[in-house]
């Protein structure tokens, strides 16, 4: 039976963003036959995988080519390099371009919205695969992601509160439901990052390679004893916020 093509016309490729197709293995290490998982990067490493408009555009092509793809079971969506996924918007663009062209910027806003629903509205599981930094705009996109699976030293959080920029791409309706309301508006006002390890407890991380205390639990004082408790701010403070002197675990 030939197939409808449901797919706009839109380019196979942007700059900067990479779609791949993985082979699925099943328990026993053998491939899947006629299935496949999608890989979708953001390929801007140099720039902490900041996305420039051309690379908003390739990720809401690959979601919606993924949603379309029959084989496809589930969207790896990740970025390039160990040091972020990603980092937000990418800032030599806006002082180049958007800077002072309020009706340009307000165009790229409604590209980057459409990019977030577009990662809400894929018909496939999106797993957000992230490599240290998480912070701002990709954040808000990480969150849009149905799972996130992190490195231990993952770090997320907001960053544009600090440099006048609201944090307009989700963060205000999703975090509350992710880590509560309370260290929701600690994020998006402070903007201090927060580790792999807190997430998991606090609802924003699925999965992570070793059990820490949850940011609920760090801010009530749990000492989660000497094989866990590592320094959060320097050599005097153990992870639950207390001076070594104090700590049990020291």
């Amino acid at each position: 039976m030939e197939h409808k093509s449901h797919d706009l016309d839109l380019p196979a490729e942007h700059p900067g963003v990479l779609y791949e197709t993985v082979p699925l293995v099943d328990p026993g290490g053998h491939a899947a036959p006629g299935l496949h998982a999608v890989r979708i990067t953001l390929d801007n490493p140099a720039q902490l995988n900041s996305y420039t408009t051309e690379m908003v555009k390739g990720v809401i092509a690959g979601m919606r080519r993924a949603s379309h793809d029959r084989a496809a079971v589930a969207v790896v969506f990740t970025g390039s390099g160990t040091r972020a996924f990603c980092t937000g918007g990418n800032t030599a663009e806006y002082a180049t371009y958007y800077a002072g062209r309020p009706e340009e910027y307000r165009q790229y806003m409604r590209l980057f919205n459409d990019m977030v629903t577009a990662i809400l509205h894929c018909d496939k599981p999106v797993v957000n695969r992230v490599n240290g930094m998480r912070i701002g705009g990709g954040q808000e996109i990480g969150m849009a992601c149905d799972f996130t699976v992190a490195q231990d030293l993952a770090l997320f959080g907001q960053a544009g509160p600090k440099h006048g920029s609201a944090p307009d791409g989700g963060s205000t309706d999703f975090l509350p439901l992710f880590v509560g309301i309370e260290a929701a508006m600690e994020s998006c006002t402070l903007c201090r990052p927060w580790s792999a390890g807190p997430t998991s407890g606090g609802g924003s991380s699925t999965e992570r390679p070793r059990r820490a205390p949850s940011w609920p639990q760090r801010r009530a004082g749990y000492c989660p004893g000497p094989s866990t408790c590592l320094s959060s701010t320097g050599p005097s403070t153990s992870w639950c916020g207390r001076s070594r002197p104090r700590c049990p675990a020291a």
